[in-house]
Parts: C-alpha cells; structure tokens; sequence
C-alpha cells in the first residue's frame, strides 16, 4: 500500500505508519500543489491513498477521474496526539477501502 500524506497532516504521522510506503507532500516538493493535480499526481505515481484531513476534499473531488482513494481522518486538528487517536480504525478498515472512493473516518 502506497499512500501520500497530505500537507495538512503532520509529517510526524509517517513513522506510524511504517507498514506502509509511506510520502509526504513536503518531501516530494508537492507543497501548495492544488488538489486535483495531487489527485492527479498520486494515480501517475500508482499511489493507492491519499490521507488527508481536509474535509473539503468530499466536495471537490469528482472521484470517477481518479483511480485512487481519499482517506479523511475526521479531525478538528494536525496535531500528532489526535491524529493517533484516529490510527487504529482506519488501520482496521483499510484492506476495505476501494478506489474512486472517500472515506471519512472517525476514532
């Protein structure tokens, strides 16, 4: 599994997910990048999942374009101590999530 970090989620969120093939928008030189082309770059680059907490994204994306999928963590802030909250559901539902498709996820 190949997933890209937003840059609204703290890069600190990366060595939790060590089982992954993990990016980070930052480390890649995608910062400001708008988000249709980071949709776009993630299904050029074969990511499976962008993890993002911009929940904007529900609205903006038409997802049939994109073979990949958009993972929301639900939360009010980047801060690495609520983020990790939100780690355990969605390490659990992630052999479910399917592309073309968003998945907001709560704690």
């Amino acid at each position: 599994m190949k997933i890209l970090l937003d840059e609204c989620v703290t890069k600190r969120l990366k060595k939790h997910l060590s089982e992954f093939e993990t990016l980070t928008v930052r480390e890649l030189g995608l910062g400001g990048t708008k988000n249709g082309r980071l949709m776009q770059f993630c299904v050029d680059n074969h990511f499976d999942m962008l993890l993002t907490i911009d929940k904007n994204m529900v609205y903006q994306q038409n997802m049939d374009k994109y073979a990949v999928t958009i993972a929301v963590l639900n939360a009010a802030s980047s801060k690495i101590e609520e983020l990790l909250t939100f780690l355990p559901n969605f390490k659990s539902q992630i052999i479910h999530f399917e592309k073309h498709r968003i998945y907001i996820l709560d704690k």
